[in-house]
């Protein structure tokens, strides 16, 4: 094993989506609800589960824990609150007096009571020794929201435009605060009780004194707001992409965290107050330096939206919730002095190795062109110029320059060996979409959004000739093998093959109906193959533009079409999620490779022809033998970002005596995969990774490996390890089976035909040596 991630702790999955997630008070244990409608409780000394509560009538709301995490309380639409004992898993009081479904309960600071909130315009309050209703609260509105005050002497409730404080003793309303023109979503507390926030749907934020229902300020446009711990500061997300923090005593904003364009659905103030932590759109968790409002890590791994952060009460540990049904763990400790500086921070569009197979180059929606070393996977230079996605990139024939196209309208060129940009290719009034080396590296051809292919002169960075005539974006453009010609296809459907000498459109090829997205020559250059959202793909003659061939079959859109090295045969992936082998001469679909889950991003042949690999938005890759059709191996690491499938070149096949190819993925990473064949069978291993600090254990076997506790196998398996390792019993365990097994027995003894059969039990010494081993684990 090496560079295990920042923190990295075993994640929690589920076949169910997470909804909502608790720590107990004192950090002992942590709830999940999940969208099943059960709950599963974990310890955080070892993150083993101990109770699942699932015998739940109706829909869980809402769930707490008591101060000292030995209990937790649920709010529910069958009218009822339920306290549970965590311990045993069962169910100690059922509370019933409302009339309407309970949105809201909370404990109090002391945990001797609980508060629930309910539509039937009422919060009560109950005593947790008795199951008593001390008071009944009376609003006459529905109440979504309440909060006992850091001191429980005072309740806050948040009804449809206004939210009220309360007494805890008398049960009398204080005060009512009146301004939300939208319904409230949030309310809270400030740590010493004084202050009061409140946020609602249209993202208005106030803040109230407490004592006089005073609003003290007024912000505009946030999604959520937090108080720090000492309570001098607020921390607040705007809809978009920034965190702000606020000093509460001027209402002035102190500081921005930019959160890189990506909405921020959550945030959380660490128990010191330090660090910050945010979730977001882009699947990611970021940790901030509240002092300088530096963002100190990066956290990748999810393949969904995460849509809540918490710290742990005594901030060593983040728990982060996402919509991919996994809630991840990170020990805050290890990544205060690290950063992520090595993965693009945004998807990566296009990868490309070198001609003499020794680097890599990566570019992406971050701006960003980066060079790899190919077999150890350092950076080595990091190329900063564009000021928007960088949608291509490719390796002049001589290995000495790259070029570059952007959405920022230009072209560039750089030097591979000093990083310097030697050329800005400006002219095109739209996108730069494509971009391709001539066969001979004195020439660049750039296709763009503004219906034009240019052509540049690599010597000088003059335009050569500006070749017109495509009515639409021209979406793709490539030279033949030869050099003499290049095709380039649109957004309408149109393919057009263009005289490199004069820049004369030598033949328009028409009959798709639909975008071309990808047209490739053949390798002996007579023939090209154009796919298309119509969901064909044609084979088309060069020199007369005459259609030999129309691929029909796939059931949705057609983006990308390959020849094997051979040029016998074709490979198209589509959205139907299938690939198709197509044979050449004859027309015939060959094999349809099924498998995958998602659409497919790209495609490539290996060097030999013998395999095929895909790739798809969820991070799965498919390696295919050609001849049989048959799936030889499945990469499946769950992608973090969905990729932009219409402009992605991000799978290469590494043209080497060693087979390997190259991934590019939405979370911005880098990948290089040795494909080997053993005994006969092929076998996928990852050489390396950009992404900082990943567990990579691929070539580990753990079957029945002794020792291992299951906080380490579980990471560990997580992380492409084999096999299950014989995990020793804890004493808790061992007490349960030996439980379980002394009722059987005295069950068995009753009946008549107990003496018959044998049965094993646990002895002194077994139980002695599993105590003995848990004394020393711990």
């Amino acid at each position: 094993m090496k560079d295990v991630q920042f923190g990295e702790l075993p994640l929690l999955k589920f076949d169910q989506e997470v909804w909502i997630c608790v720590y107990s008070p004192d950090g002992s244990s942590f709830a999940v609800l999940l969208s099943d409608n059960t709950i599963n409780v974990y310890g955080t000394s070892n993150w083993e589960r101990t109770c699942v509560l699932d015998d739940l009538s109706s829909e869980v709301t809402s769930i707490d824990c008591s101060p000292n995490g030995d209990r937790i309380v649920l709010g529910s639409r069958d009218f009822t609150v339920r306290v549970w004992n965590v311990a045993t898993g069962t169910c100690l009081y059922i509370l019933i007096g409302h009339t309407r479904e309970v949105f809201d309960v909370v404990y109090s600071p002391r945990g001797n009571m609980v508060l629930s909130a309910s539509g039937d315009g009422t919060i009560q309050l109950w005593d947790v020794e008795t199951g008593d209703c001390r008071h009944i609260l009376s609003a006459h509105d529905v109440i979504k929201h309440v909060k006992f005050s850091p001191r429980g002497d005072s309740i806050a409730s948040g009804h449809t435009f206004t939210a009220r404080l309360w007494d805890v003793t008398t049960g009398e309303c204080r005060n009512i605060l009146i301004g939300h023109a939208e319904l409230l979503r949030q309310i809270s507390y400030s740590p010493q009780g004084d202050l009061l926030a409140t946020v609602d749907a249209d993202g208005e934020a106030k803040i109230w004194e407490v004592e006089t229902g005073k609003c003290r300020h007024t912000l505009q446009g946030y999604g959520s707001l937090v108080f720090s711990p000492n309570g001098h500061q607020i921390a607040s997300s705007d809809v978009w992409s920034t965190v702000q923090l606020w000093d509460v005593e001027t209402g002035g904003c102190i500081r921005e965290l930019p959160g890189k364009g990506t909405n921020i659905y959550s945030i959380a103030f660490s128990p010191q107050g330090e660090q910050i932590v945010t979730g977001g759109y882009d699947m990611t968790v970021r940790l901030w330096d509240v002092e300088t409002g530096e963002c100190r890590q990066i956290m990748t791994g999810h393949a969904g939206s995460v849509y809540d952060v918490l710290f742990s009460p005594k901030g060593d540990c983040i728990a982060s919730v996402s919509r991919d049904g996994t809630v991840r763990l990170w020990s805050v400790g290890l990544g205060r002095i690290r950063k992520i500086s090595k993965n693009h921070s945004d998807s990566v569009m296009s990868v490309k190795h070198s001609p003499r197979l020794d680097q890599i180059a990566s570019c992406s929606q971050d701006s960003t062109i980066r060079l790899w070393d190919a077999e150890t996977g350092v950076c080595c230079r990091t190329m900063i110029g564009h000021t928007g996605f960088v949608y291509n990139i490719a390796y002049s024939p001589r290995d000495d320059l790259l070029v570059s196209c952007s959405a920022d309208m230009t072209v560039r060129l750089w030097e591979i060996e000093s990083g310097t940009c030697r050329h800005i290719f400006t002219g095109h009034p739209g996108k730069v979409w494509d971009v391709a080396f001539s066969p001979n590296g004195n020439q660049i051809a750039s296709a763009s959004d503004d219906n034009t292919v240019r052509l540049w002169n690599v010597d000088t960075g003059e335009c050569q000739h500006v070749l017109t005539g495509h009515s639409s974006s021209a979406w793709n453009v490539t030279y033949s093998p030869q050099g003499n010609q290049i095709a380039s296809s649109d957004f309408e459907g149109t393919v057009r093959l263009w005289d490199v000498e004069t820049g004369a459109c030598q033949n328009t090829l028409t009959g798709h109906t639909w975008t071309v997205d990808r047209v490739v020559y053949s390798p002996n250059g007579n023939q090209i193959a154009s796919c298309s959202r119509d969901k064909t793909v044609r084979l088309w003659d060069t020199k007369t533009g005459v259609c030999t061939h129309i691929f029909i079959g796939h059931r949705n859109v057609v983006m990308r079409v390959v020849y094997s090295p051979r040029g016998n045969q074709i490979a198209s992936s589509s959205d139907d999620n299938t690939v198709r082998l197509w044979d050449v001469e004859s027309g015939e679909c060959r094999h349809t490779l099924i498998g995958h889950k998602k659409k497919i991003s790209a495609i490539a042949y290996s060097p030999r022809g013998n395999y095929i690999v895909s790739w798809a938005d969820n991070g799965e890759a498919r390696l295919c033998d050609v001849e049989t059709g048959e799936c030889c191996w499945t990469i499946d690491y769950g992608a973090t970002k969905s990729i932009w499938t219409d402009l992605s070149y991000n799978l290469v096949w590494m043209s080497s005596d060693v087979d390997a190819f190259i991934t590019g993925d939405g979370d911005g990473s880098v990948r290089v995969w040795d494909v080997t064949e053993e005994g006969g069978q092929c076998r996928v291993r990852m050489r390396w990774t950009s992404t900082n600090g990943q567990l990579m254990v691929e070539d580990a076997r753990i079957q029945d490996v002794k020792g291992l506790s299951h906080l380490n196998a579980g990471l560990m398996k997580q992380r492409g390890a084999v096999g299950d390792p014989v995990i020793r019993l804890g004493l808790r365990e061992a007490s349960k089976q030996v439980i379980a097994m002394t009722s059987v027995v005295s069950k068995l003894k009753s009946s008549s035909n107990a003496a018959a059969l044998n049965l094993p039990s646990p002895s002194a010494a077994d139980l002695s040596t599993t105590h003995s081993e848990q004394q020393t684990e711990g």
